[in-house]
């Protein structure tokens, strides 16, 4: 029996602790962080609930200023979920100042809040992949112009909330 119980205890723990790995990562200026694996089948989950809400809030900061606004893209590519945005607006040098946001969206009576760090993929196929899934963008943005920049979420936990049930947390 008390083999039992460690048994069931450890495979609890290893299944907890399944979504939450992380590897050390450098960065351009030498500085060590931790990231979250991807975990391509939460990033759909929160994909969708971002699909089917329509429109999402992204909030990020400028200094002591926080900066909410509307956004519609959440695409997933080579597993992460992915915004797009135009590198002159001010979303975008908030981001390359303070990479860490939030975003929340609506739908159903349910709730999602994802916090995450939004990092730029300026490589032509991820920002391609964005304007090919979503052709009203075309008008605006090109792959191969100075301006289009897609940027996917890292190291993010989402909630999805509502008032009649208990939240559910995921990491992606």
């Amino acid at each position: 029996m008390k083999r039992f119980v460690l048994i069931a205890v450890a495979t609890l723990l290893i299944i907890s602790c399944g979504n939450n790995t992380q590897k050390q990562t450098t960065q351009s200026n030498g500085t060590m962080i931790a990231e979250t694996t991807p975990n391509p089948q939460n990033a759909l989950r929160a994909q969708q609930f971002l699909k089917d809400a329509g429109t999402y809030f992204l909030a990020t900061v400028d200094g002591d200023q926080p900066h909410v606004r509307p956004f519609g893209t959440a695409e997933i590519f080579e597993g992460r979920l992915y915004i797009q945005t135009g590198k002159v607006k001010n979303v975008y040098k908030q981001l390359e100042a303070n990479p860490k946001a939030e975003i929340c969206a609506f739908k159903d009576g349910k709730w999602i809040r994802i916090v995450c760090e939004l990092i730029p993929d300026d490589r032509v196929e991820a920002k391609k992949d964005m304007l090919d899934k979503n052709e009203s963008l075309r008008s605006m943005y090109n792959e191969n112009d100075d301006n289009t920049i897609v940027l996917y979420m890292r190291n993010a936990t989402a909630t999805i909330s509502s008032f009649t049930s208990d939240p559910e947390t995921f990491t992606f």
